[in-house]
């Protein structure tokens, strides 16, 4: 007798793993700089909003999570009714394309870039056209606009991006706009916005204002240093964030990520000062690593870009050995959070001897 049974998806077979930064090893002293992490623990006065929400955690969260939609808006200079907030910027990605792609419709996006955007995709049920990055790590926004077909919904654009870096200039942002059709979303993520000093860069909130096709994505995660808290956001128009919304998880945020958020946009002169210590240690990190014969591209972001290809592995597992965790992207390069002046100089040892090897 034929016994069926429940099958998966099909498109599941090809989907490719998220791999998160490596840990270091139980009881092993060694900095860690595979994830992007902001090295700097919570402010006081967001530890305490945390312990005060974790008295409430028998009870479900503001599905809306009214208080912080209001404070982003205020802080944006944008309705509360264009904020949405979800898991982490990349839940509310997924929302995102769930809201806007039927089945087999195409996402274009840079590549390399973020690596949930086949993830996110795939699991949407819509088609990755992936467009690759220029040699020196910057979007080729010309060729992403030429793959743009009648079948693309939806371009996401990484800026600055990860993991390479450098962020997407204003001019050649607008002639892409200018290019791309109307009717297509174009998903500008901003990650790592606070991190960006270059002045000739897109300003996202100016974009989204004038642009009626642009989607803002952008977290906690870096610069508040929220990554363990997982709080995300989407500044949309009005109608496309009630569809976003729409396709949320409930209850998605909890009431100690909300809380610890809205403590950390009240303290967000303390925290973007700790954004600028970060800054400058990635300028120190940039000009010694060029010093001792690196090609490095410029990075806006909280981390610099190795572009060893197939040296990608050796490279990461001699910084482990030494003390220092990075992320390998097998066959492409090497990318290194900056993180503690400490770890930065004992990362330059390891690089320097890796170049005389």
């Amino acid at each position: 007798m034929h016994v069926s049974r429940p099958v998966l998806r099909r498109a599941l077979a090809d989907l490719p793993p998220y791999v998160p930064g490596a840990r270091s090893p139980v009881g092993a002293a060694a900095f860690k700089l595979s994830s992007n992490e902001n090295p700097y623990p919570p402010l006081p006065s967001v530890m305490a909003a945390i312990a005060d929400a974790a008295v409430d955690v028998n009870r479900y969260p503001d599905m809306y999570a009214t208080e912080l939609t209001e404070a982003i808006a205020e802080q944006l200079g944008v309705t509360p009714e264009q904020v949405v907030v979800g898991c982490g910027s990349v839940a509310v990605l997924g929302h995102v394309l769930t809201a806007f792609c039927e089945a087999d419709d195409e996402v274009v996006f840079p590549w390399r870039s973020f690596e949930a955007y086949p993830i996110a995709v795939t699991l949407a049920g819509a088609r990755g056209v992936r467009v690759p990055v220029t040699d020196d790590g910057r979007l080729d926004l010309p060729a992403m606009a030429a793959a743009v077909t009648d079948r693309t919904r939806v371009v996401l654009v990484c800026t600055p991006n990860n993991p390479t870096g450098p962020a997407v200039r204003a001019d050649e942002l607008e002639q892409f706009l200018d290019t791309v059709p109307e009717e297509v979303l174009v998903v500008l993520d901003e990650a790592y916005v606070e991190f960006v000093r270059d002045a000739a860069a897109a300003d996202g909130l100016a974009v989204f204002a004038a642009r009626r096709n642009v989607v803002l994505l952008r977290t906690f995660s870096k610069a508040y240093g929220l990554a363990g808290l997982r709080v995300g956001y989407a500044v949309a128009r009005t109608r496309h964030a009630a569809g976003i919304r729409a396709a949320s998880t409930p209850f998605g945020v909890s009431s100690v990520a909300q809380l610890a958020a809205v403590a950390s946009l009240r303290s967000r002169d303390e925290l973007l000062a700790r954004v600028d210590a970060i800054v400058k240690e990635r300028s120190r990190m940039l000009t010694a690593l060029r010093a001792q014969g690196w090609t490095v591209p410029d990075s806006e972001a909280n981390f610099v870009w190795l572009g060893v290809g197939d040296h990608a592995t050796a490279l990461a597992e001699r910084c482990s050995r030494n003390g220092v965790i990075v992320r390998a992207f097998a066959g492409d390069g090497v990318r290194v959070s900056v993180g503690e002046p400490e770890a930065t100089d004992l990362l330059l040892e390891v690089t320097a001897q890796h170049l005389s090897r």
